[in-house]
């Protein structure tokens, strides 16, 4: 049985031809230049079987992120299953905003709510050494794979598990509540399109209208933040307005909302007064 050569998979048309490669690079373990210096090479059975099964993975919709097993985020490379969310560029706002609520503060104690891959609790103690960064989650698998995303990292982060802020223990005080929780309408027909197929569903719905957990977050950060502390929460394209409402009725400060790279009000927080 003649052998495949490199150069003939690359040419594969039923996927887009940087994902053709990036699947070969993952099946090989070779880099992009290897690749076109060796694309003569005849391809070993079972690692063209491997690619095989990627494709029609692929083909069926299957996301790249859990068919490579990692993407990346804040320029750092995380490990990704079915079991978390996919980072996604539009969060790195999220992190960014973080940075800044606590950058003239010495050890600034952070609060990720719904860690998921651990991407932003990660990086942010990544960009802050000093801080102490604590990460929850319902889900144990979930917190597993971010747990191993610090290792690799060599990222400090506390990881706690269990639903929101009953996962925090008793007398814990933040400089900074950060969130990405579910916040997609249960109804909404994008659940049943594109990566969303393959996320967890309860990752990115609250099985009701969508602003549940942005709620539930709003009303109990009141008792777990210092004076003067800041809270952050991603949410839909459509809910700015909703979240904004619901801090100043909390009776946050200086509420705003920030926009992703598309331009959408994509994160709303605000200080809890005293500071």
């Amino acid at each position: 049985m003649t052998k495949p050569q490199i150069k003939s998979l690359l040419l594969d048309t039923r996927l887009p031809r940087l994902e053709v490669r990036m699947l070969l690079e993952h099946v090989l373990d070779k880099p992009r230049a290897w690749l076109l210096a060796h694309d003569t090479d005849a391809l070993a059975p079972e690692a063209a079987a491997a690619y095989e099964a990627l494709a029609l993975r692929r083909i069926a919709g299957e996301p790249m992120a859990y068919l490579l097993g990692q993407r990346e985020f804040m320029g750092h490379l995380f490990r990704v299953t079915p079991d978390v969310l996919i980072p996604r560029p539009d969060t790195e706002v999220l992190v960014e905003t973080a940075l800044e609520c606590v950058a003239g503060v010495a050890g600034p104690a952070v609060l990720d709510l719904g860690t998921g891959s651990g991407a932003i609790a990660i990086s942010i103690a990544l960009a802050r050494r000093d801080a102490r960064v604590m990460a929850s989650d319902v889900s144990a698998a979930a917190l597993a794979v971010a747990a191993g995303n610090a290792w690799n990292l060599t990222a400090s982060v506390r990881f706690v598990e269990g639903s929101w802020y009953e996962a925090v223990p008793a007398g814990e005080g933040f400089d900074l509540i950060v969130s990405n929780p579910p916040y997609v309408a249960s109804d909404d027909p994008h659940l049943d399109q594109g990566d969303l197929r393959f996320e967890p569903r309860g990752a990115l719905t609250d099985g009701a209208g969508g602003l549940e957990d942005l709620a539930r977050i709003v009303q109990g950060a009141g008792s777990r933040l210092k004076p003067g502390g800041a809270l952050w929460m991603e949410h839909g394209w459509d809910q700015a307005q909703a979240v904004r409402d619901m801090l100043a009725e909390a009776g946050f400060e200086s509420v705003h909302s920030r926009q992703d790279l598309a331009g959408i009000e994509r994160i709303s927080g605000g200080r809890k007064r005293g500071g």
